[in-house]
């Protein structure tokens, strides 16, 4: 579920430094960024409290890795610009059940090196400076050069900080796509599957992860995916690897007719050692 306008724009109000009654920011995310410490629940008198974020970069790293939002004020603008492309729609349609126009429709890429592209006829290069993302909008004329290889990654973390993993990835000419955000439209499906390119999925070693590369990227690209493997998967499981992870999930997984190598010995690693792996530990090895 993505945010809603209402409640972005008062979070913004909280960002931006306004204290608001708590009366008026009933909501289940509310309860939670409080419980992260995100937002300050300041009480007075015996019912009363007022609300407010004492750290707005806190803010940013929750809305970043939980919706995939980079700036909040931008993501509001975006928001309007849809409302207003409705209404102009609404306006000169004489037929109600006319479709919506989504404006804000694409994905963020990232890489470490520049990586030459085409965007509607255009010659492009894709080399964000470090700290930035580069979003691509016009996604159905992007294309790749043929020996581009495709890592959709499955973490926020991972991916903005995809420069400390380039060791996992020598010898491969890389771009690298955010899973997030992934709305109805499915974008980064669709763009994959008119692409000619290989795909990689890079996302956690668990059963979750296993689910996610499966449902959302191997039903539709059959054998121009793989489940990304990095050096040494076994050390790192039994080293780094998390005991919870496997036991809250194993029971909620089940192995469909699947061949892939790369499955079957991440599977087969994961019943071994009895822990799951989350991919940010990759980042810091």
């Amino acid at each position: 579920m993505g945010l809603g306008k209402a409640l972005a724009v008062k979070l913004l109000q909280l960002y931006n430094g306004e204290r608001i009654p708590a009366s008026k920011l009933n909501h289940p995310l509310i309860v939670e960024l409080i419980a992260e410490g995100v937002i300050i629940d300041l009480r007075y008198g015996r019912s009363k409290s007022l609300l407010f974020i004492p750290l707005p970069a806190s803010l940013d790293d929750f809305l970043f890795n939980r919706f995939a939002i980079a700036n909040l004020g931008a993501y509001i603008d975006a928001l309007n610009q849809e409302e207003l492309s409705r209404a102009l729609l609404v306006q000169h349609a004489s037929d109600s059940k006319t479709k919506n126009v989504r404006v804000f429709k694409g994905f963020l890429v990232n890489c470490y090196q520049p990586i030459q592209a085409e965007l509607g006829g255009n010659p492009i290069v894709i080399y964000p400076p470090a700290g930035t993302f580069q979003f691509i909008h016009d996604f159905e004329r992007f294309i790749l050069q043929p020996d581009v290889t495709v890592v959709s990654v499955e973490n926020a973390e991972n991916f903005s900080l995809i420069g400390k993993q380039q060791y996992l990835f020598k010898g491969l000419r890389t771009l690298f796509v955010s899973r997030y955000p992934q709305n109805k439209s499915k974008d980064l499906v669709k763009w994959l599957t008119g692409i000619q390119n290989l795909h990689l999925h890079f996302g956690d070693y668990d059963f979750a992860g296993i689910n996610i590369y499966l449902q959302e990227y191997k039903r539709y690209l059959g054998v121009r995916t793989r489940f990304f493997i990095p050096p040494d998967l076994e050390i790192l499981i039994a080293r780094h690897g998390n005991k919870k992870i496997y036991d809250s999930q194993k029971a909620n997984f089940t192995l469909e007719a699947v061949e892939d190598p790369e499955i079957l010995q991440t599977i087969a690693l994961l019943h071994k050692y009895k822990k799951g792996l989350e991919q940010e530990a990759l980042i810091w090895l």
